[in-house]
């Protein structure tokens, strides 16, 4: 090339300008296709992203910012509940029955088990492990209470100082499980060096606590109850379990990623149940039960039941036999345990003196003859002849007495419990015309047979009065002239309670109320000392004449005088009475009854027996109660 080419002078105005144009137009092409539409697109792009972003910034900060500040509170913080201690419970003179101890139990928090399958299980094999569990038991635990995750559960309660020190040791360095101080129920008096057991028949009346099943759970849980908690399950523990609960407090605590704890953030103290005052006299219900159990042994006998009442309705003693340690179930009962009272044939965990349904033999004569006298079927100098009983066709139904009691009134056929007066003026013999199924049965309800007294213990029966309508439904039979005798005389389908029977007699011996027997008499603030009494409650007023009710009352009264009940006799203050004895299996022994009211002309207390096979009331229960008598005159004066 020659050097003209790199020379000025080599330089050719056209040319240049077409190479510029050719570049300048190249540009632009470029700059529109590259520069404007792929930068707008990256632009909008960029934009939507941002948009997006700030969506999710928004959404998360305020439709779930609350959510995830309680996530984030809970990964350092933890809510530990502070267990109310119970109220107390007493009786009626202030002498404590119950007492709250300290108890230590073993918990699982589940919100702070590892989501990683290795992590978790090695927690489970550890909490199995101090627990003296099986891995599947602690994994049913875990799955019962899924729903109460950021809730604690025990896997194991009701453990001594010292191995809930080992515990507390051992389970240092492992999340999610700890040691807890918390209080279990103490039956009787305790103290740092001895325990005092009280009679074990108030079992029966204390009940005992628990605690809650996943079924009380989920009805109780919106109610502030949580699975850590105890309940009661049976007795008083049961009937005032909203009153001696008490409320439970809360400590804020501050944790590390393990979730063990570092400082106290806050706390709000529990606030103590109510003290219980009951109507029971623990000297009454001491006495009664020894006398009881005594009695039984001699005879051969185990199941009975007893009742003191005063004239209120309140209940000072009762005794149901044989009798359990409500101790067993504090803190936690052992299969072997359980086992052993739910094998036991006598039943010891049944309450027999407010569930049993026994036939109420002669104790309900004392209506019967009532109900006579107000439908003026007889007034009080009405006799019959009692030869031995009454023949219906080829039906005979005896007196107890073979050959009868010869002329018999009203005051008398209570004295001896005649039975063929009852016949009489139940049913009706002959050209005499009786009170009728209907009538007599309409009575026995007035007078609290057949329903509910209304007992605040649970687990009451309502016992059952039979009717002609009922047997033609369920028996799909007709109802016959022997029906009624029978129910006159207390026996047939008729079934009552001990407590329905003290109720009855209750309401004779104080002119004809019905009251609501009641156990629980006072609840007291433990903060301020408030007291609140329970009031009597009635459930029905003028059962009968005031007439009525003295006759009946002296038919009673000669009972002890020269009838059945005269062993009642030596007593130093008068007495009145009616005998009892219930068939009901030609196999066994019958059902023997007593029950009682005294004294006679100004009367306090009730007393009502019943042993289960024990014969004749006569023989066996009427000494229970005259025993029990003689001692509470001379304890009371």
């Amino acid at each position: 090339m020659p050097k003209t080419d790199w020379v000025e002078d080599s330089y050719q105005p056209n040319l240049l300008e077409q190479t510029k144009d050719f570049i300048t137009r190249g540009t632009s092409h470029v700059g529109s296709s590259l520069g404007k539409n792929r930068l707008n697109w990256l632009l909008a792009l960029t934009l939507t992203l941002l948009f997006l972003l700030g969506l999710r910034l928004v959404w998360l900060q305020i439709w779930r910012g609350d959510e995830y500040r309680l996530l984030a509170i809970n990964n350092s913080e933890r809510i530990i509940p502070i267990p109310a201690e119970r109220g107390l419970l007493f009786d009626r003179h202030g002498k404590q029955l119950v007492d709250n101890v300290p108890s230590f139990s073993l918990y699982l928090l589940p919100q702070d088990l590892p989501r990683d399958s290795t992590a978790r299980q090695y927690i489970i094999d550890q909490a199995a492990s101090l627990s003296n569990k099986s891995q599947t038991e602690i994994k049913e635990l875990i799955d019962q209470y899924k729903s109460y995750s950021q809730d604690s559960i025990v896997i194991k309660e009701d453990i001594d100082y010292e191995t809930a020190l080992q515990l507390q040791v051992a389970s240092t360095d492992i999340p999610s499980i700890f040691i807890a101080q918390g209080s279990k129920r103490w039956y009787g008096m305790h103290s740092a060096t001895s325990s005092t057991a009280l009679p074990s028949s108030l079992s029966h009346i204390l009940g005992y606590t628990g605690k809650l099943d996943a079924a009380e759970l989920k009805k109780l849980y919106s109610q502030g109850y949580i699975p850590t908690d105890s309940i009661g399950k049976t007795g008083i523990e049961k009937e005032y379990e909203s009153n001696v609960r008490g409320v439970n407090g809360r400590r804020r605590l501050q944790v590390n990623a393990r979730g063990k704890e570092q400082a106290v953030l806050g706390e709000i103290a529990a606030v103590s149940g109510a003290q219980l005052e009951l109507t029971i006299d623990l000297l009454y219900q001491e006495k009664l039960q020894n006398i009881m159990q005594s009695s039984l042994e001699k005879a051969g006998k185990s199941r009975a039941a007893g009742i003191v009442t005063n004239l209120k309705g309140e209940i000072l003693a009762l005794v149901s036999l044989p009798t359990f340690d409500d101790n067993d179930f504090s803190g936690g009962i052992s299969t072997t345990t359980y086992k052993k009272y739910l094998e036991d044939e006598n039943h010891p965990l049944f309450n027999r003196a407010i569930s049993g349904l026994y036939p109420s033999g002669s104790t309900i004569k004392p209506v019967v003859a009532a109900a006579a006298l107000e439908e003026h079927i007889i007034d009080r100098s009405t006799t019959f002849l009692s030869t031995g009983g009454v023949q219906v066709g080829q039906w005979f139904f005896p007196d107890w007495k073979a050959g009868g009691h010869g002329i018999t009134n009203v005051t008398k056929s209570l004295a001896w419990s005649v039975n063929t007066f009852y016949y009489y003026i139940g049913g009706g013999f002959q050209t005499f015309n009786g009170l009728g199924a209907d009538r007599l049965a309409g009575y026995l309800r007035r007078f609290g047979l057949g329903s509910i007294l209304g007992i605040d213990l649970p687990g009451e029966s309502a016992g059952f009065v039979p009717t002609k309508a009922w047997k033609e439904e369920r028996k799909n039979e007709p109802w016959y002239i022997g029906d009624t005798y029978n129910l006159s005389i207390g026996q047939g389908d008729l079934l009552v309670t001990p407590l329905q029977i003290a109720a009855q007699t209750l309401a004779i011996a104080n002119g004809g109320t019905l009251y609501v027997p009641s156990v629980g008499k006072t609840l007291i603030n433990p903060i301020t000392g408030e007291r609140h009494d329970f009031k009597p409650k009635v459930l029905r007023t003028s059962l009968a004449s005031s007439e009525t009710i003295n006759i009946i009352r002296s038919g009673m009264r000669d009972c002890v005088v020269y009838g059945s009940c005269s062993q009642l006799g030596s007593l130093l203050f008068s007495s009145a009475g009616k005998t009892g004895t219930a068939q009901w299996n030609q196999a066994k022994e019958n059902h023997a009854w007593f029950t009682s009211f005294a004294p006679f002309d100004k009367p306090e207390i009730t007393v009502t027996i019943l042993v289960e096979e024990g014969g004749e009331g006569s023989r066996i229960s009427l000494p229970i109660a005259k025993e029990f008598y003689a001692w509470w005159w001379k304890e009371s004066r």
